[in-house]
């Protein structure tokens, strides 16, 4: 077996196999292809055989190159998971990965902004638009993600098929996971408004939102308006699209929503991921304390 056998059975694994997300495949794959350059090895029960000390030791490799603990959490996940799939395939009883723990990681609190200022950024990012479609569309992606608690990534990939807009509307998260989220009648308008405006047609397995030539709009397009929006208005450099879905679970927090039905409405695999958004409620009325209380000032 040669080793590009090897990384196309991992690549097929991956991207078929467990439905990870095209980022997520290039970077495991990128991890084997390291591993089996340093190793030399290109048979599945050789690599089966690597134990915690050779992944310590690619690990080392990789921290000595600059990694930071997060990115070095990350290669390791990969690096274990890669050796999992060897014991696999060479047909190990016990197929789990080496035990080893991972460096530890500092969990930051998101950012979320105010709701004026997730209209405000909104609409400005609209009239810096240089056509008026296009502000728009812009628009109602970022509505999408303060309102709906959209990913920017699940926003790009609706298509006409979610139309006619209703009450609710059908998102496709990570790991192809389907859930029905709210519209609000505001973010419903904005959508609307952008078709109304938008020179391309709306075919249900074309793109809704089009970049200017047609093609589907990339993430980084939106990201560059907002970033211009964010220095017209003042805001701080954490107000980037993800900030708005940030923002959406706080604000509901807030408001009083429970955190079952956060989860399902952020399209969380765990709770635990859902749960960090308590902490950031409370910083938000930490803050509100401080500012207010006269024993503060």
């Amino acid at each position: 077996m040669t080793r590009a056998d090897m990384l196309e059975a991992w690549h097929g694994h991956l991207a078929q196999g467990r439905r990870r997300s095209p980022h997520t495949v290039r970077a495991y794959v990128a991890t084997a292809a390291r591993l089996l350059d340093e190793l030399g090895e290109t048979s599945w029960p050789a690599l089966a055989r690597i134990e915690a000390t050779g992944l310590r030791r690619q690990l080392a490799l990789r921290r000595g190159e600059g990694l930071s603990n997060a990115s070095a959490a990350r290669e390791l996940s990969a690096l274990k998971a890669f050796v999992a799939f060897a014991r696999d395939r060479a047909g190990f009883a016990d197929a789990s990965a080496p035990r080893m723990r991972g460096p530890r990681i500092k969990k930051g609190l998101p950012r979320p902004v105010t709701p004026d200022e997730a209209v405000n950024l909104a609409a400005m990012v609209a009239e810096e638009a240089q056509e008026e479609w296009i502000g728009a569309r812009d628009r109602a992606v970022l509505l999408l993600m303060y309102g709906a608690g959209m990913r920017i990534a699940e926003a790009l990939s609706l298509t006409g098929a979610a139309l006619p807009l209703g009450e609710a509307i059908t998102v496709t998260g990570k790991g192809n996971k389907q859930r029905v989220v709210p519209l609000l009648p505001i973010v419903r308008r904005s959508v609307e408004d952008y078709l109304a405006k938008s020179p391309w047609p709306t075919a249900r397995d074309a793109p809704l939102f089009r970049g200017a030539k047609g093609g589907p709009l990339s993430q980084g397009m939106v990201q560059k308006a907002v970033a211009r929006a964010r220095i017209a208005l003042g805001l701080p450099a954490t107000a980037t699209p993800h900030a708005l879905r940030h923002s959406f679970a706080t604000h509901l927090l807030g408001a009083g929503a429970d955190l079952r039905s956060l989860q399902e409405l952020l399209g969380h695999a765990s709770l635990g991921s859902t749960q960090i958004y308590t902490r950031v409620d409370a910083a938000v009325l930490l803050d509100v304390y401080r500012n207010a209380h006269p024993r503060e000032r």
